[in-house]
């Protein structure tokens, strides 16, 4: 029998990761992240979380990596890149995707997150990767490992990269050498608080979830109307802080093709959406977040596009949306009967 493979480096590791695609990787203490609990109990009381779950959950463990991984001593993360292209709007009735939803980066990082664990354990140390998972504030600890600074938006901007990357770590028993955390880069810069649509940025790295675009196209329940126009042709995920962040603009032409998974792409039909099968959307969107996996909310998210972007003098248009307001789902035809406003109105302004 072939002897075991000796634990590799924090060198190997690294180059392993950049090898598979990360573009940047780091080693934090794995301790209690005690400024992120603090954080994250903070926009709690203030309301700034809303409904959302996620790491808010249970701040007491998604800030603790020794209650996902006992004994933890390290933590290595990884940045991945996303795709950061941009494909021509198509005429009419569209729904934008936000870029790090254009494709699935998230399985390939996990997948190399993965491999680097199972060697960790195969010489006798616990590790395990978390990827988009609520049991770790990830953002925080690719701070701490020096992947990238807190920009005023909350996310991480890594050093000649920017913000376009999602984010994973491994929690290990073994014990690496840390990495430090870079020093601020926004600067004076509050371009991403100025220009957030509807200033949900209340203060530096703090964004109230109520009126964060990102999360209103996945809570459940009817958008408030003031949320509706603004929304647009969006229908998951907003890129507006992103696309205003000088160092993201300047660097994110020199990321590499980011390694994913294919996803819906940047554009789809809302048509189809909205009156889609379940089974058909859950097949195509179902790796999104959709509260209770219920496709509804991408649904309504749907119909408040056409109403944003549809030929408001089309009558076909009209028309089919006057049968989503006779729908079972309330929710749609809620939406679908303001959406039928929302084109009376562009038609009345002559906006296309």
């Amino acid at each position: 029998m072939r002897p075991p493979p000796s634990m590799p480096s924090i060198d190997e590791i690294r180059n392993d990761l950049i090898a598979a695609g990360a573009i940047r990787v780091g080693v934090a203490p794995a301790g209690v992240l005690e400024r992120a609990r603090s954080a994250l109990e903070d926009r709690r009381a203030r309301g700034y979380s809303d409904s959302m779950e996620f790491t808010w959950r249970n701040p007491e463990r998604s800030t603790n990596p020794s209650a996902s991984v006992r004994g933890a001593r390290s933590l290595i993360a990884a940045a991945w890149p996303v795709d950061v292209s941009d494909e021509p709007a198509p005429f009419g009735a569209r729904a934008r995707v936000a870029r790090y939803a254009h494709d699935d980066h998230y399985t390939p990082l996990r997948t190399a997150l993965r491999s680097v664990a199972r060697r960790l354990r195969i010489d006798g140390h616990r590790a395990v990767a978390f990827v988009d998972d609520n049991a770790i504030v990830d953002r925080e600890v690719a701070y701490l490992a020096g992947i990238g600074w807190f920009g005023r938006n909350a996310n991480i901007l890594v050093p000649g990269v920017g913000s376009h990357v999602v984010l994973g770590c491994i929690i290990t028993t073994v014990e690496f050498p840390t990495d430090r955390p870079v020093p601020d880069g926004c600067g004076s810069c509050t371009r991403c608080i100025d220009d957030c649509p509807t200033g949900a940025i209340v203060g530096p790295g703090v964004v109230d979830a109520r009126r964060c675009l990102a999360w209103i196209l996945q809570r459940p329940g009817s958008i408030p109307e003031e949320f509706r126009t603004v929304m647009h042709d969006r229908i998951y995920g907003c890129d507006d802080c992103q696309e205003v962040c000088p160092p993201t603009i300047r660097l994110s032409p020199r990321l590499p093709a980011g390694r994913g998974e294919p996803g819906p792409g940047q554009w789809v039909d809302p048509w189809a959406i909205a009156f889609g099968d379940d089974s058909d959307l859950l097949d195509r969107f179902g790796r999104w977040y959709l509260h209770g996996r219920n496709p509804r909310w991408l649904r309504r998210n749907a119909v408040i596009a056409i109403g944003n972007t549809a030929d408001p003098t089309d009558q076909t248009v009209d028309e089919r949306l006057a049968v989503l307001c006779d729908d079972d789902d309330d929710i749609v035809a809620e939406h679908a009967a303001w959406a039928r406003r929302r084109l009376t109105e562009r038609a009345t302004v002559g906006s296309l």
